[in-house]
């Protein structure tokens, strides 16, 4: 089977639904890495704020994660393909994993904080790309994706003060 034969019927032109496919699976991408970095400090806080940033991390963790298949999932509808393995998140990706043993806890919200802006910017990038698209459905999602991760950031940030 081929790509071809995944092509769901779509409305949006052929190259503007490949950019809003690309952009969207660079978001998953980095969505996925940032679950993964957000449980890894999740299990691994240490300190004696504990309770307050495991709770928020894990909390954060399950709304990012809760985003990925929405995501897949427009790519689908625009007629294109996701992403298929750990490889091509890691191709796809430009959030920077964190394999440290140890990251204080002040500097793991920091990285986070950083990461989830980095994250706000992929957001609007692809917020115009998808509006020149005329791709409505997508365009709306991504303003609830901005507000979550910018939310994130200011929970980290306020969290960091006094880490």
């Amino acid at each position: 089977m081929t790509d071809e034969a995944l092509k769901t019927p779509t409305d949006i032109k052929s190259n503007a639904a490949k950019t809003v496919a690309e952009a969207l699976n660079g978001i998953l991408a980095d969505s996925f890495a940032l679950y993964l970095k957000t449980k890894n400090f999740h299990w691994h806080v240490s300190g004696p704020h504990f309770r307050d940033y495991h709770l928020m991390l894990d909390d954060q963790a399950a709304q990012i994660i809760g985003t990925t298949d929405a995501i897949a999932e427009r790519v689908r509808k625009t007629g294109n393909t996701t992403l298929r393995s750990i490889g091509d998140i890691s191709r796809h990706q430009s959030i920077q994993d964190n394999n440290e043993d140890f990251v204080p806890a002040a500097r793991m919200l920091i990285e986070l904080r950083e990461d989830n802006l980095k994250l706000v910017e992929k957001l609007r990038e692809a917020k115009d790309i998808v509006d020149e698209a005329k791709d409505n459905a997508t365009s709306g999602i991504l303003d609830d994706w901005t507000d979550q991760a910018e939310e994130r950031a200011w929970f980290l940030f306020e969290a960091s003060r006094n880490a």
